[in-house]
């Protein structure tokens, strides 16, 4: 039978968009926690670390004692495109901090993200600043920047709009991050709500493209023009692992990608070598992987490992460049008989094993007093007791987000 003209507009529209108007929260996974987007936050380290000891194009870290391309072309060839690595890890960002943000305030996201990258971040250019001081007192070359003015710099994380170098060569993409969370901050100031998320990522979208053609700097540094269709790619994922798929999402995830994959050419043409087809691919497959860690069949996945491994990923992604690649220059000026190979073997070795140490000393201890000081600072009317409680936990993606 019709539905007459006079009835409601909800009443007259198909169910299926009817349910879309109002979600519901998906049941929450068991364990609380997504071991399988641990375990792509680590596959991302990985693959940006392969780059940086295998595949770079040049001879600047190892000289031009080890020709890779010809020592190990397939290898070299492969790793090339892990510089695809931090493409990934923006996307899973997306999905974490979308996460992260529902159901906390403005002030509770803000101290989660200083007590999480902050202590870790100090303690690395600290020892980065140190290393290179004693190496400069020897007589040799440091390969980062050591002056007192550029590591106070580097300390606030912002370096580069200061006018100064990075003291840890990867923290360029903390600084993308930083607006990342910028904008997620104003978004909660305004009320994280599903429809307003969804408005967000269309408008955040149109917006970039504005400033892309417009050749806006200004936009372009706001509205992170290069990386915005990653962001919004992971948030509606992440609004597909707590409510549901539906096409409104799957459309904001298209449009994303669409974006993202356009875009994406900018980057290919800074890495000589890489081919646009083969990075759209490998992307491709970084988003199908986190499909089926979030809202897919993986998100029921609950290896403590990858839990473990998820928590390293920050500080491994730290020391591999800065730290690990002089160590295993020394590896090989000392030991010259053991290859290149083994050599590279070793400094990824060390770099673990020192992310480990700094997870344990630095991210557990350190990060839980400064989240619980900074949360005692926003409650100065709490009681003692109140304030020396424990620590909230890090949300559900254990580790945090950062790279």
């Amino acid at each position: 039978m019709p539905t007459p003209a006079s009835a409601p507009l909800a009443h007259r529209l198909p169910r299926p968009l009817r349910a879309v108007r109002h979600p519901q929260p998906r049941p929450p996974a068991a364990g609380g926690r997504l071991a399988a987007v641990d375990g792509l936050r680590l596959l991302a380290a990985a693959a940006v670390a392969a780059y940086h000891y295998l595949g770079t194009p040049t001879v600047r870290f190892w000289g031009e004692t080890y020709d890779l391309p010809q020592a190990v072309p397939l290898i070299h060839a492969v790793s090339g495109y892990g510089w695809l690595g931090v493409e990934a890890f923006f996307l899973i960002s997306g999905f974490v901090i979308c996460m992260s943000c529902w159901g906390s305030t403005p002030a509770q996201f803000a101290v989660s993200r200083i007590a999480r990258l902050f202590p870790l971040y100090w303690a690395v250019v600290l020892i980065v600043a140190a290393t290179g001081t004693v190496t400069v007192l020897a007589g040799q070359r440091s390969g980062a920047p050591t002056d007192l003015r550029t590591t106070l710099g580097n300390l606030t994380m912002i370096p580069s709009p200061l006018g100064l170098d990075f003291t840890a060569g990867v923290a360029w993409t903390l600084w993308v991050e930083a607006r990342f969370y910028l904008l997620m901050g104003a978004l909660l100031l305004i009320g994280l709500t599903y429809r307003r998320v969804i408005a967000f990522g269309f408008l955040w979208l149109v917006l970039a493209s504005i400033g892309r053609e417009l050749h806006s700097t200004v936009m372009d540094e706001f509205l992170l023009s290069q990386y915005a269709g990653l962001f919004v790619a992971g948030i509606a994922l992440h609004l597909m692992h707590r409510f549901g798929t539906n096409l409104l999402l799957w459309l904001l995830a298209g449009f994303a990608w669409c974006y993202t994959l356009t875009v994406l050419d900018d980057r290919v043409a800074t890495h000589p070598g890489s081919n646009w087809a083969v990075s759209a691919a490998v992307l491709t497959g970084f988003l199908v992987l986190l499909t089926l860690a979030g809202p897919g069949p993986l998100r029921h996945l609950q290896w403590r490992a990858l839990v473990y491994a998820g928590a390293l990923t920050y500080p491994f992604y730290l020391v591999h460049q800065s730290l690990g690649i002089p160590v295993t220059r020394g590896i090989l000026k000392s030991i010259p008989g053991l290859g290149l190979l083994p050599s590279i073997a070793l400094g990824l070795l060390f770099s673990l094993l020192l992310a480990a140490v700094l997870n344990r000393l630095v991210d557990r201890r350190l990060g839980r007093l400064l989240r619980r000081h900074l949360t005692a600072a926003l409650n100065p009317a709490r009681t003692g007791r109140d304030r020396a409680g424990p620590a909230a936990a890090d949300g559900p993606v254990a580790g945090g987000n950062a790279p």
